[in-house]
């Protein structure tokens, strides 16, 4: 069986998760918050979540594991078959995370935890996240999914990541990151309505006092 390393509260464990629930496949979730330990090392090369735990060993980074998910396992196809359409919607991964995700991130520990982030670097990343808004608008196709008819990982990457811009963007700068595109906006909120999705969602703030406590105890 599948083993999913990592911890609910993590975006990028919750987009491995729903990919798992959504093709239907059996897997175990084993609690790891990662770090510098030697065990944890010989898990993630890195120590970051998630990883994943296959017969042969361990796979980490994201997007490795979502591409190994569709190559190796049965269940409804998050990637198209079609190479110029796959190619699209790694694409838009790549730039979720890149122009949206790392920016936000920049933001994340005074958004969502409290500790000031210095202006310049608030800043930057605001201009970045605008950027990258405006590059996820051109790009995207919400038709009604980011990429257009199907779901696919963009849509997992969309929905971890862009919500958490969102919030870094409304709490920091007052902005409404996704005012200018409204379908974008109506496609979050369908995609977290999806059943699987609430089963993520639910697990994420049961799992939410513990993970806060573990920052407070780092303060």
């Amino acid at each position: 069986m599948l083993k999913l390393y990592g911890f609910s509260v993590s975006n990028y464990y919750n987009m491995v998760k729903l990919a798992l629930l959504e093709k239907g496949l059996l897997f175990e979730e084993v609690p790891f918050y990662a770090g510098q330990t030697p065990e944890a090392l010989a898990i993630s090369p890195r120590g970051k979540v998630p990883a994943l735990g296959v017969k042969q060993g361990f796979i980490n980074e994201t997007s490795v594991i979502l591409e190994y998910i569709e190559q190796t396992q049965e269940g409804p196809s998050l990637l198209p078959a079609d190479p110029f359409q796959r190619a699209q919607v790694l694409a838009l991964c790549r730039e979720i995370e890149l122009y949206i995700e790392l920016p936000a991130r920049a933001c994340f520990a005074e958004a969502f935890f409290g500790m000031p982030v210095p202006e310049a670097i608030k800043e930057k990343s605001k201009a970045e996240l605008l950027l990258g808004i405006g590059s996820l608008g051109r790009h995207g196709k919400f038709a009604p999914y980011v990429a257009g008819e199907s779901f696919t990982i963009a849509d997992l990457y969309f929905m971890y990541s862009v919500n958490l811009a969102c919030g870094v963007g409304e709490k920091l700068f007052g902005l409404d990151l996704l005012a200018e595109l409204p379908k974008a906006k109506a496609l979050l909120e369908r995609l977290h309505a999806m059943p699987n999705a609430q089963k993520v969602a639910a697990d994420r703030e049961a799992a939410m006092p513990a993970f806060m406590a573990m920052i407070a105890a780092k303060k």
